[in-house]
């Protein structure tokens, strides 16, 4: 199979989709490999590199998506990259449909065969694909809302862990999966008070288990919600269902009520945002204030931090890459249950029931 690599071109997009290393072993499998030309230079990735593990560097993104049979990228297709896109050509990326009524008409439109990082599922229900990206965000989410919750940044001025004598901050995170646990991990780290809501008993025993003291879990409603954001200096929202739109849990008459200088780091923003006063954002203008609460929403948050970002996705990714390639994408959704559920589109169909229940779309139901 011919896979092709663009370079990413959404705002501050340094992530790359393919190491030397997956490049050395697709072509060992027997494929042909094409990266576009400094496609991995904001994770530290020369082109030589790429060619010494046998791919061919093409000047391009054109270039790319006329040869590849596979485009395999990191965020979903850009409005300049659209008409790039061929009929049954495979594309296997970050999609995020569900929060784009735009994208994902405009790739039904390209009749192309969208596999999604995102809707990838095991059996056991985990998400191989979108863990490693997760654990990045929580854990930027707090480095991201300590900063906010500085003066110059129209926050309330406050350390998170406190110093003797001086309380800390009041941490609220809403959701106790990835995200949630790797953001409880660091604000507790760094000595702040923190709270972490989530519907799933099992999982908050858990979190009780393995965290410090400073970590509090609470059976989240509208009520513990409610009560949680009122008292909170950093409110982290990190639910997901997956391929659906984020459910809305704090309501803008909420946040008129949180505290002033008040920060919410939305990392379900992705997928719509949980919050009704969220909108996305990017790593150039990543916030804006609304009732005096300081909002951050950037939609691709582990970008800024290509390097580690990179890596650690593309140790998650290759695996699913190499049986695409090896089997063909018909093969594979027969015989492998997480690309089965990793299909979104299939050549102008809409194939996840989610997606479709949330633009009212046609859905057909593959076996």
């Amino acid at each position: 199979m011919k896979i092709g690599v663009p370079k990413e071109i959404k705002n501050s997009e340094y992530r790359v989709a393919l190491l030397p290393a997956g490049v050395q072993t697709l072509v060992a499998h027997g494929h042909e490999v094409y990266i576009e030309k400094l496609a991995g230079i904001g994770s530290g990735i020369a082109d030589n590199e790429y060619t010494e593990a046998g791919a061919i560097v093409l000047a391009s993104a054109k270039e790319v998506y006329e040869r590849a049979d596979m485009i395999v990228k990191i965020k979903e297709p850009q409005l300049s990259e659209y008409n790039l896109l061929k009929e049954n050509q495979i594309v296997f990326t970050y999609f995020h449909f569900s929060a784009n009524r735009e994208l994902t008409l405009a790739m039904l439109k390209r009749k192309i065969i969208a596999f999604a990082y995102e809707t990838l599922q095991l059996e056991n229900g985990d998400l191989p694909c979108l863990t490693p990206m997760s654990e990045v965000a929580g854990r930027m989410a707090v480095h991201q809302g300590a900063k906010y919750l500085e003066e110059p940044m129209h926050g309330r001025g406050i350390l998170l862990g406190g110093v003797p004598g001086v309380s800390p901050a009041e941490v609220v995170v809403i959701g106790a999966g990835i995200v949630g646990a790797n953001a409880c991990k660091m604000a507790a780290g760094l000595g702040a008070n923190v709270t972490v809501l989530d519907v799933n008993l099992d999982r908050l025993r858990y979190l009780d288990d393995i965290m410090p003291p400073n970590v509090h879990t609470l059976m989240s409603n509208s009520y513990t919600i409610r009560e949680s954001v009122l008292k909170a200096d950093l409110v982290i929202s990190s639910i997901l269902l997956r391929g659906a739109k984020s459910p809305c849990l704090i309501s803008r008459e909420l946040v008129s009520k949180m505290k002033q200088g008040a920060v919410i780091v939305d990392v379900a923003i992705d997928q719509g945002g949980s919050v009704e006063t969220s909108r996305p954002t990017t790593h150039d203008d990543p916030t804006y204030v609304v009732d005096g609460v300081v909002h951050y929403c950037v939609t691709n948050m582990p970008g800024a931090v290509a390097r580690t970002s990179t890596y650690a996705l593309t140790n998650a990714t290759l695996p699913y890459i190499l049986v695409l390639a090896n089997s063909g994408f018909r093969k594979a959704i027969d015989q492998f249950y997480p690309l089965k559920r990793a299909l979104n589109m299939l050549s102008g169909d809409l194939v996840i029931k989610e997606v479709a229940e949330t633009f009212n779309l046609p859905y057909k139901q593959i076996l």
